[in-house]
């Protein structure tokens, strides 16, 4: 019985060690498939939503706004600057600020403005005001750069909370209300404030009152928004919400709250230190030439000229290590041996390199990558595999968390991903820096990296700096390029390649269980939606209609919309990222009879990158050999208003010749059009002249009008892109466009200076593509 028992135990302990040791196996697997692929591809941040931004996380400078194309591209030039000095040089500034306390209570209602729709109406209100408050919130761990995820306004009738994160791309629309003189904003601390509105918007504040600054003109003892709340207004803030989490959506009501207190008291609070600003200059004597309110304006205006620029330094991570390495030498007093000191620097500067360039590829912050302290663990201690690298992370880290109020997950999601490229590092000797900048780069976001790229980290391939990345031998300079080469094709696809399945295969059946078509699941869920079939089969989806259709596919000789379809190049076979590609171009397509230009005619096939791009070229190389055996023009290459040329027709001299020597290209009138729109009473005025008479020729050099720019700039435009120009420009036109330009795609004789030979030869090049469709 006894040795049974042994027996037993010896079993149990055995047992015990298998299962420890295969779940050990199991954890290594795990992290080392982990450190294979980036955490990004199935974590998405909301910034990679944005399909552009001003500030990426190279280490190029920042460009700001130009207003001016004429004016030296300067990146220290304010583009409101002369504005700024105006309202500076003011020796009397007048500032209208609320008085009435009754609307001081925070009602229940506000406004959260998330479409572009909400910012234009916004935009319309703001523009009605002499004054309004605005502040900022942040996000800054989850972000190299940090970003503005809300923005507050309050008027004196309303609150108003931005969505930044929804409204990214086009906050632009806030630029010209918030550089406008005449309307004042209101801030308090506005420093950093005015930095991230550049940073993120190009929005520069012109007319600025900052709370803060009158503070200070008033030596209060205190300059917070807090303690100006509490004195002025009897309210009590809790600031801990500022660090929360702003990109949440939707925001809890603690944070809607405390969001709406910073703006919404800002206006009254500022007409109390104004009245205070007053009576200081009235007491004052009459020998003291110091005005407090000027003063206080002066301040405020001052901290408009602040322009937004990128923190640079020698290599990357060079300021954070050299900070590391002061802080422990001082608390080691010293004593260590100058080898170890020598060792030591050498590890802290690695980490550090590689710290800096994770965040950057990665959009994310330093202190979220890898904590000082960890970094300085490792460095003392190299630990010699990953799992001691994970422990000693998580370990020291832990340390720190329970000595702040800010926990963070240890090791972060970088750290797990690339636990293997640290292990390295620390072990590998790759020599300078240099190299290791440009093996961290080719692991991660080169080619066949890890990392997926972005609008945040595509520039650093692309627009990397030279004196940091010195190749010597002209093979590196070579696989350099073909590295940025893949990056610009990885991003191109990533970008306008197709994002979900063009054919879901869905079934449509008639009622007597006939296959009308295979469509998509949209139009599936339409006929059920309103009860007009019922749904027969789930996976692929098919429905039964539940009325009798007009007609049916294979009466009408249409067998393409009875065939299922695949996800894939109907070229090479890709199935991983594909485009649509219309066989017969547009200016073609214009022309044909309406029945092969409806939805009925379908001729779109899929083609992935490459073979979209061979695709194209061949067509555009038969479209020339198309253009030069019917004798028409690709694309039209002078044009002149109709009625002057019919003008000019008719008078006796040659009036081929004058209407040849009139024409202008539609893109330099364009061009030409909205440069005077825009910039005309800025320019200087010989340039001003010359964009003129390029107006001018395109209408029979006669004078031109406001009127005439605005139609000018829809010459050559088809509707599509008209109605794009007026999203993105802002631009109303009061004149109809059809009485400047016909449709372009359908009107290329009419525009064309030989008006005869396009309408002549269009109808045979017609017939012949009509010919060539039906044999396809």
């Amino acid at each position: 019985m006894e040795l049974q028992h042994k027996l037993k135990i010896a079993l149990v302990v055995a047992s015990f060690a298998a299962l420890t040791i295969l779940f050990t196996a199991r954890r290594r697997r795990k992290r080392r498939s982990v450190s294979t692929s980036c955490y990004l591809r199935d974590d998405q941040k909301p910034q990679y939503a944005f399909k552009r931004v001003l500030a990426d996380n190279s280490y190029s400078a920042f460009k700001h706004l130009k207003l001016n194309m004429n004016k030296d591209n300067d990146v220290n030039s304010h583009p409101y600057e002369s504005e700024i000095l105006s309202l500076l040089e003011n020796s009397s500034p007048e500032f209208n600020f609320i008085s009435e306390r009754t609307d001081l209570t925070l009602s229940d209602t506000y406004a959260w403005v998330e479409t572009v729709s909400q910012l234009e109406e916004l935009v319309d209100v703001l523009n009605k005001e002499m004054v309004f408050a605005v502040d900022t919130e942040q996000h800054s761990l989850r972000s190299f750069l940090g970003f503005t995820a809300l923005i507050q306004i309050s008027t004196h009738k309303e609150d108003y909370l931005v969505d930044t994160i929804a409204l990214h791309d086009s906050m632009n629309l806030l630029r010209p209300v918030f550089a406008n003189s005449r309307i004042c904003k209101v801030f308090h601390g506005a420093d950093n404030d005015i930095l991230w509105l550049q940073r993120d918007f190009h929005i520069y504040v012109v007319n600025l009152f900052d709370t803060a600054k009158a503070c200070e003109v008033l030596s209060k003892p205190q300059k917070s928004l807090a303690y100006l709340l509490e004195t002025y207004c009897g309210v009590a803030t809790n600031k801990m919400l500022q660090r929360e989490d702003w990109r949440q959506r939707p925001l809890p009501a603690d944070m809607v709250q405390y969001a709406r207190t910073d703006a919404h008291y800002l206006l009254y609070i500022a007409n109390c230190l104004l009245v205070e600003l007053k009576q200081v200059n009235e007491n004052s004597s009459t020998d003291d030439k110091f005005n407090f309110l000027l003063e206080a304006s002066r301040r405020s205006n001052m901290t408009c000229l602040q322009l937004y620029s990128k923190e640079t330094e020698g290599s990357p991570g060079e300021s954070a290590a050299s900070s590391i390495w002061s802080r422990h030498l001082n608390s080691q007093g010293g004593s260590a041996l100058i080898s170890c000191k020598t060792q030591f620097q050498d590890r802290v500067r690695r980490l550090c390199a590689w710290r800096d360039l994770m965040a950057r590829v990665h959009d994310e912050s330093l202190r979220y990558v890898l904590s000082d302290q960890a970094i300085v663990a490792i460095a003392i201690q190299v630990p010699k595999n990953t799992g001691e690298l994970y422990a000693t992370i998580a370990q020291v880290d832990l340390n720190v968390d329970l000595s702040s109020s800010l926990f963070l997950p240890s090791p972060s999601s970088v750290v797990c991903s690339h636990l293997d490229d640290i292990h390295c590092l620390l072990h590998d000797n790759f020599g300078d820096l240099d190299n290791i900048f440009l093996v961290i780069l080719q692991n991660c976001i080169g080619s066949n990296g890890s990392c997926p790229l972005s609008i945040f980290n595509y520039a650093l391939l692309v627009k990397y700096n030279l004196k940091m990345m010195t190749i010597s031998k002209h093979n590196d300079r070579k696989n350099a390029k073909q590295i940025s080469k893949k990056a610009s094709r990885e991003l191109f696809v990533q970008k306008f390649s197709c994002k979900s399945p063009v054919y879901h295969n869905c079934r449509i059946y008639a009622n007597d269980g006939r296959l009308l078509c295979y469509c998509d699941r949209r139009k599936l869920e339409w006929y059920l939606r309103r009860e007009l079939a019922e749904l027969v089969a789930d996976d692929p989806p098919a429905i039964k209609l539940l009325f009798e259709p007009k007609g049916r596919p294979e009466d009408e000789g249409n067998d393409f919309y009875i065939q299922s379809k695949k996800n894939i190049c109907v070229g090479c076979g890709e199935g991983n990222h594909y485009l649509r590609y219309r066989i017969i171009p547009s200016c073609y397509r214009v022309h044909f009879p309406e029945h092969l230009k409806s939805h009925r005619s379908h001729d779109i096939v899929l083609l992935c990158v490459d073979c979209h791009e061979t695709a194209h070229a061949a067509a555009e190389k038969y479209k020339r050999e198309l253009a030069a055996e019917f004798g028409i023009p690709l694309f039209v290459r002078r044009v002149v208003d109709t009625k002057e040329a019919f003008d000019m027709a008719a008078e006796p001299s040659d009036s081929e010749t004058n209407v040849q020597e009139e024409g202008v290209s539609p893109l330099e009138l364009r061009t030409a059009a909205m440069a005077l729109l825009r910039h005309g009473p800025r320019m200087p005025l010989k340039r001003q002249e010359e964009l003129m008479f390029v107006v001018m020729k395109y209408y029979g050099r006669r004078e031109i009008s406001e009127e005439d720019l605005e139609r000018a700039l829809l010459v050559g435009m088809s509707p599509h892109e008209r109605r794009r120009l007026q999203k993105k420009k802002g631009l109303a036109f009061k004149h109809s466009p059809q009485s400047v330009f016909p449709d372009a795609e359908r009107q290329n004789g009419a525009c064309n200076i030989d008006t005869s030979t396009v309408d002549s030869s269009s109808v045979g090049l017609t017939a012949m593509l009509m010919q060539m469709l039906t044999i396809t």
